[in-house]
């Protein structure tokens, strides 16, 4: 049991369970009352004076109502600009890290796009706080199309961010999505392979089977009162002393100032008992040679626990790949220290790649300080 519980702990903790237009009319009342009462100011970050911030929406190709922030550079406003999309980390919203790395990136001359994945934050969907493979896949398309229809952006030099568990999703929109001409991750998870095989695929059969026939009957149980119950293995709203680094550093992020915002799933919420069963039967990573020859840049602490995940993706792509190890950093140090999060490198790679004519560069791992 004390193996089930750590295991489960380890590998699904980040997902806080046990296992158009500027400003469109909302598609339905639902959905508009749910960006509305969503609402608050409260940014984890303050506003750069190089850059403007506008509230946006748009919808996905389920006609749910996706909730952003465009950031664009002052001093290049009436100019077609390369453009970003960037999401996560799970179980995070746009006030946080996706916005400040938005900004950041604007303040360098992008277009910058952070959004709040479907039935999260601001956008709509209901339940609230469920993730799915395929419609947090195509959310990263949706942001796609958003900015492909923007007078500030050159849709032929579009590229996607991805931080954390959205690192799969935008890996995952990018094999299908031929528009996008550059990817680059932070801290990657693969959601499904987390959660189907457990933290490092540690997860036996067994234990699988176990946590499917779980949430399998939590189904009927949801069903029969009509509304999904939440996980009950979450942040805890205080450290014991006894919990792994890993957790500290998510609740030194999501649980105090740093990090709080009231609408994360993370800080202030719970996912649904079940979101984990699309990821334990969907592979995310099924397709990721097909990313070739757009380039793929994976950028990972060398202390992170996720690290092997941008590792094993760096082995499985193809074509022009770059694998960053960043020295003495943790998985949550690249949510939001800026000096720690190679913004100089995210810079170069994306005016490179995002730009035409310009020759492929060679496969490579680039390495800082010592990595074992």
């Amino acid at each position: 049991m004390k193996r089930i519980t750590l295991v489960a702990l380890s590998s699904l903790m980040i997902m806080g369970q046990v296992f158009a237009q500027i400003k469109p009319k909302a598609n339905s009342e639902k959905s508009k009352t749910m960006k509305e009462a969503g609402k608050t100011n409260h940014y984890t970050f303050s506003l750069s004076d190089k850059v403007t911030r506008q509230e946006v929406t748009f919808q996905n190709r389920y006609g749910i109502t996706i909730a952003a922030d465009l950031y664009l550079p002052k001093n290049r406003a009436n100019e077609a600009l390369a453009a970003l999309a960037i999401s996560g980390p799970f179980g995070a919203v746009k006030e946080q890290s996706s916005g400040l790395y938005a900004q950041n990136m604007a303040e360098r001359g992008f277009a910058a796009l952070a959004f709040d994945p479907s039935y999260t934050g601001e956008s709509g969907g209901q339940p609230r706080h469920v993730a799915s493979p395929d419609i947090n896949t195509e959310d990263f398309s949706a942001a796609v199309d958003f900015l492909g229809l923007q007078s500030s952006v050159d849709r032929n030099r579009i590229g996607i961010i991805g931080i954390c568990g959205y690192a799969g999703m935008a890996l995952n929109a990018v094999a299908v999505d031929k528009r996008v001409k550059a990817v680059a991750t932070t801290s990657m998870y693969d959601m499904s392979r987390v959660m189907a095989k457990g933290y490092f695929d540690k997860l036996t059969p067994e234990e699988r089977t176990k946590t499917l026939e779980q949430m399998s009957q939590q189904r009927w149980a949801d069903a029969e009162k009509g509304t999904p119950a939440p996980s009950t293995n979450n942040l805890p709203e205080k450290l014991q002393g006894n919990e792994p680094q890993f957790v500290v550093d998510y609740f030194n992020y999501y649980k105090t100032p740093r990090g709080f915002h009231p609408n994360s799933i993370n800080s202030n919420g719970a996912w649904t008992a079940t979101s984990p069963l699309s990821f334990m039967n969907m592979p995310l990573l099924t397709y990721i040679k097909e990313i070739a020859p757009r380039p793929v840049l994976l950028i990972a602490g060398e202390k992170a626990h996720s690290r092997y995940f941008s590792e094993d993706a760096y082995q499985a792509a193809t074509g022009q790949k770059e694998l960053m190890i960043i020295p003495n950093a943790s998985h949550v140090d690249l949510y939001d220290k800026v000096n720690i999060i190679p913004f100089d490198k995210l810079t170069s790679f994306f005016n490179e790649h995002l730009k035409a004519g310009k020759p492929a560069p060679k496969e490579k791992v680039t390495a800082y300080g010592s990595v074992n």
